[in-house]
């Protein structure tokens, strides 16, 4: 998280900087304003990609050990379980029932099923439900 923070205010800081420069270039006409705006554009759209990569970029260590044996002691169907992912993703359950390819009556009975397996109110108990045992 502090990582975080001292990347973005540096940038922040750069940023403010290269427009304090073009600002006092194009005062003094050493910079044409088309020039300067290329220039901020250019920076703008490599921080950008820059950010984008980083975003998309999955942590290594997030991948945790599914624990198998859980979820058959629950008595979690392999189709229940499909849906308790699709959950995981936020899906609807006319989104859910579209991806697998079901009716979404189906879908409602399955996580129907999944709140009295997990012993949870809501889908997003559900979720924390099954995060804490490793199921997801």
């Amino acid at each position: 998280m502090k990582k975080t923070i001292l990347v973005f205010s540096g940038l922040i800081i750069a940023l403010l900087l290269l427009f304090q420069i073009s600002t006092y270039s194009i005062i003094s006409g050493n910079l044409k304003m088309e020039f300067a705006i290329t220039i901020i554009a250019v920076i703008f759209l490599i921080v950008g990609i820059y950010i984008n990569k980083k975003s998309l970029q999955k942590p290594a260590n997030s991948s945790q050990a599914i624990n198998y044996q859980k979820i058959k002691d629950l008595e979690i169907t392999t189709r229940e379980y499909e849906v308790l992912q699709a959950i995981s993703e936020g899906l609807s359950n006319k989104e859910i029932a579209n991806k697998l390819f079901l009716s979404e009556s189906t879908i409602k009975t399955h996580v129907s099923n999944l709140l009295v397996k997990l012993n949870a109110k809501r889908r997003t108990q559900a979720l924390q439900i099954a995060q804490k045992l490793q199921i997801i």
